[in-house]
């Protein structure tokens, strides 16, 4: 429809600087004639677009022209809203609450926000989000924002600590987890940093100049704490903590029996958290292969009693 098309035209230019008409052409599969159509219609509309020529040119937006409230609906706008308070719920910046103050107002008060309803709530504020990791997101969003450096003693999955120079770049939130993105100059490399993990936070008011980071989004989701190799193990767990693997498990990977059992088939990685999980549920889980993770299980299980056995007197003369 060209209602539709012209909406679409416009958004283009208020997200691009300038696309010329065969662009235009060739994304709505129309010919350059309607293009121009469409072009001398919107101008008559008032938006402002600008023709400019030559091997570069093509149609722009005059400066400073803005979006304005009849071109989006109330649900969008209600859409859009939801997302900044979600941001908000996260991260302690006046900057989120004057956007939705703004944001609201372009549905007209409160009256608008009946009206529509949310429909989704966004709220990143983790339920074990405490005072210090908060206060760590707000410093390490103000060293990324000046070019800061930060020194942090860093703990592994595995126990491992060491002292860590970090550039920081930016901070994201991924499965209700906070890291850090950031230039490691121990490592030579940009590396994801996970807040809780940081047991020593130092701002050195040292400055760096920034690097160029390669995308977050072409980057292979581990850090320093998921390096160990990865193995394909067939788990089966109880009835009775049915709930919870749904709960932690991906919902691809699990296989409900006829008893009521769940089978979880996939590759983990075998280090201290795999096997300090698997321990966790006591003996509602077998491992069913690979032997080895089997074997190293039981181990575990048995140091564990082993140390209740050597601490029984203790434990007996306590309790009388």
């Amino acid at each position: 429809m060209k209602i539709d098309r012209l909406l679409a035209t416009t958004i283009l230019l208020l997200n691009r600087r300038r696309i010329s008409a065969g662009e235009l052409a060739e994304r709505f599969e129309v010919s350059t004639k309607t293009v121009y159509r469409d072009i001398e219609t919107l101008n008559r509309a008032g938006i402002p677009i600008v023709s400019r020529q030559g091997i570069s040119g093509g149609f722009e937006l005059m400066e400073r022209y803005t979006i304005g409230r009849q071109m989006l609906n109330a649900g969008e706008i209600e859409a859009i809203r939801s997302a900044v308070e979600g941001a908000a719920t996260a991260l302690d910046d006046r900057t989120f609450a004057d956007l939705t103050e703004k944001v609201q107002a372009l549905l007209g008060g409160e009256s608008g926000r009946e009206s529509t309803g949310p429909g989704v709530v966004f709220d990143f504020n983790s339920w074990s989000l405490n005072g210090p990791i908060r206060d760590r997101i707000e410093r390490l969003r103000r060293a990324a924002r000046e070019c800061l450096c930060v020194e942090v003693r860093y703990l592994n999955m595995n126990g491992a600590e060491s002292r860590r120079t970090l550039e920081p770049e930016v901070l994201l939130m991924k499965g209700g987890v906070w890291y850090l993105y950031a230039y490691c100059l121990l490592r030579s490399e940009f590396r994801l940093f996970r807040l809780s993990r940081m047991l020593e936070f130092r701002e050195t008011g040292r400055p760096f100049v920034r690097r160029e980071a390669p995308p977050l989004d072409t980057r292979e989701w581990k850090d320093d704490w998921d390096a160990a190799p990865r193995i394909e193990v067939s788990l089966l767990f109880r009835p009775c903590v049915r709930l919870r693997v749904a709960d932690e498990f991906d919902a691809s990977r699990i296989r409900e029996l006829e008893d009521g059992s769940v089978r979880i088939a996939g590759g983990y990685a075998a280090d201290e958290w795999f096997y300090g999980m698997l321990l966790s549920y006591g003996d509602s889980v077998l491992v069913e292969s690979p032997p080895e993770a089997a074997a190293e299980l039981a181990e575990r299980a048995s140091r564990i009693v082993a140390r209740y056995a050597d601490a029984a007197p203790d434990i007996e003369k306590a309790l009388r």
